[in-house]
């Protein structure tokens, strides 16, 4: 019976201390950052797909486009691939996967990290990235049909 107790009082800890750190990835308010360099100031819903997705490889400069997304894993990472690929976390890790292996695009970079990913885009020409929506990101924030968040 005291193991079982302990047991409990264990489980409950780490379940409240857990949720308190949860975030629900739909609660997620996503920015896309670029590069100051190369990346536009504003694009559609339809030209950042086509950036994310590969299927555009050079900006309107002749820079090539560099991805920057967070691991699937993360918040963020799973509400990019709800609201941008319309995938799930393994169905994107596949596409960029086939995609590499039929040598038609270079894997995007994968951070664990908003402020990792931030520091890519930032130091990197034609970088462009998907983050947490935030007043303090040191980069350039897109528009993306009108609106500084998706």
């Amino acid at each position: 019976m005291k193991y079982m107790r302990l047991l409990i009082i264990n489980f409950v800890v780490v379940f409240f201390m857990g949720a308190s750190t949860f975030t629900l990835a739909q609660d997620v308010k996503l920015s896309i950052i670029g590069n100051m360099e190369s990346v536009a100031d504003e694009m559609d819903m339809d030209q950042l797909k086509l950036a994310l997705r590969g299927e555009k490889q050079r900006w309107d400069d002749g820079t090539s486009i560099k991805i920057a997304l967070m691991k699937t894993s993360t918040p963020v990472g799973k509400r990019t691939c709800e609201k941008i690929y319309d995938m799930s976390g393994n169905e994107l890790n596949k596409y960029f996967l086939a995609l590499v292996f039929q040598g038609k695009v270079k894997a995007p970079s994968f951070f664990n990290s908003i402020s990792e990913l931030e520091s890519y885009v930032s130091s990197t020409p034609g970088a462009i990235g998907v983050s947490q929506s935030s007043a303090e990101s040191i980069n350039k924030i897109i528009i993306i049909d009108g609106n500084k968040s998706l």
